[in-house]
């Protein structure tokens, strides 16, 4: 007979231990957070100085002192022998030099052209698809453009770069009522950031609840399940703002089917690794795949324009290089010229829940603050001008 004596016992993990761990976890979470917007446990909005606010308006920094002893605009303050900006300051600079850019400003007078809006998505995670959502919102605001921002990811990642923990939210503050068809319209669920210029429908981990509600309606009602978020998202909310960013989780599910339908432009994040190479192929696969079987329906979906932006670029990776050669060869006109660094700036950032654009003045001046910063800008720059060209094609219609 064997002898078992020395044997140990089989391990096991009971469910009071993960809720004891779960309830740490919770606490880690909160006192970073706090720790991140100390002292008030919110986030701040960052200041300018007069370089940076000539920067955004496309005009050098004596044309703005100029302007500036003429009255009519923010006058900042002075502070340490520098002039200094708040970030809605900054902003009503911007409107007043950038107005052929704006929503309005690109069309003839009288038209009205709704919201454009983009979806970030690829069911990978760990691409950058929130923080590349975030900085969007940021940039483009920082431009003078109003955003309004979705979080459809249970995680709600995007939520909390948006200065909003996500365990506080209640259900009529995500999409959830919509996709259970308690509501008809997001406007009730929209609520202000500590950001000026950009609002947001936060995501929870309630709202995993949606990958239920939609089939069943479907089945239950005819409901298209794929349109929800689009009928969501009224004439009254596309008035109101120029541009609506749309996270999403990282699955094809019916969250992130429903961004897609209600999207004009998509922006795909992508990292310059084999895997992620390959797993961005059989995201497309199943994405049109499943297009094809909506046509069925009658679905018709067309974008105006589709991005793959290479997102945390290791500029020390050898192998990067081979895999940049493979999807510029397969994603051709939609990869975007730009690439975004994977910088010590930007996970700093991360960590602090915020982006680069969260940054200080001092920090922005830092070298690899800057590579980071110059690149999200060029990003803020094209596809601002795939808006006005949406803008523009929407007066044409």
């Amino acid at each position: 007979m064997a002898n078992t004596s020395n044997i140990s016992p089989r391990p096991s993990v009971s469910i009071a231990e993960l809720a004891a761990m779960r309830t740490r976890a919770h606490e880690v979470v909160s006192q970073n957070r706090a720790a991140a917007a100390a002292p008030s446990a919110q986030k701040v909005p960052p200041e300018f100085n007069s370089a940076q606010v000539a920067e955004l308006c496309g005009i050098d920094r004596n044309k703005l002192e100029h302007r500036r002893r003429k009255g009519g605009l923010p006058d900042g303050r002075e502070e340490a022998r520098r002039r200094m900006f708040t970030l809605k300051e900054a902003q009503e600079w911007v409107l007043e030099y950038r107005h052929s850019k704006s929503k309005r400003g690109c069309i003839a007078a009288g038209q009205m052209p709704k919201a454009v809006v983009i979806a970030a998505g690829n069911f990978k995670g760990g691409v950058g698809k929130s923080t590349t959502a975030a900085t969007l919102a940021q940039g483009l605001s920082l431009r003078g453009h109003k955003v309004l921002v979705i979080d459809t990811d249970p995680q709600g990642s995007l939520t909390s770069l948006m200065g909003v923990a996500p365990e506080t939210l209640e259900d009529e503050d995500t999409i959830l009522n919509v996709a259970s068809g308690d509501a008809q319209t997001l406007a009730d669920a929209i609520r202000p950031t500590y950001w000026s210029n950009i609002h947001l429908i936060g995501a929870a981990p309630r709202i995993s609840g949606a990958q239920f509600h939609l089939p069943a309606r479907a089945q239950k009602d005819g409901v298209k399940f794929w349109s929800v978020l689009s009928n969501g998202l009224d004439e009254d909310i596309l008035d109101l703002y120029d541009v609506v960013i749309i996270d999403t989780p990282p699955a094809l599910d019916y969250l992130t089917i429903n961004a897609f339908y209600a999207a004009d432009i998509l922006m795909v994040p992508l990292p310059p690794s084999a895997m992620d190479f390959v797993s961005s192929t059989q995201f497309w696969d199943l994405f049109v795949d499943l297009n094809e079987e909506f046509a069925e329906y009658g679905m018709q979906k067309e974008y105006s324009f589709v991005n793959v932006l290479l997102s945390r670029v290791d500029a020390n990776d050898t192998a990067a290089a081979l895999v940049r050669e493979w999807i510029t060869e397969a994603y051709g006109k939609h990869l975007l010229p730009i690439e975004i660094p994977s910088t010590a700036a930007a996970k700093t950032a991360a960590a602090e829940f915020g982006t680069v654009y969260d940054a200080t003045v001092a920090q922005q001046s830092a070298r690899t603050y800057r590579r980071a910063y110059e690149a999200y800008e060029r990003l803020i720059e094209i596809t601002e001008d795939q808006l006005v060209r949406v803008w523009q094609s929407q007066g044409k219609e």
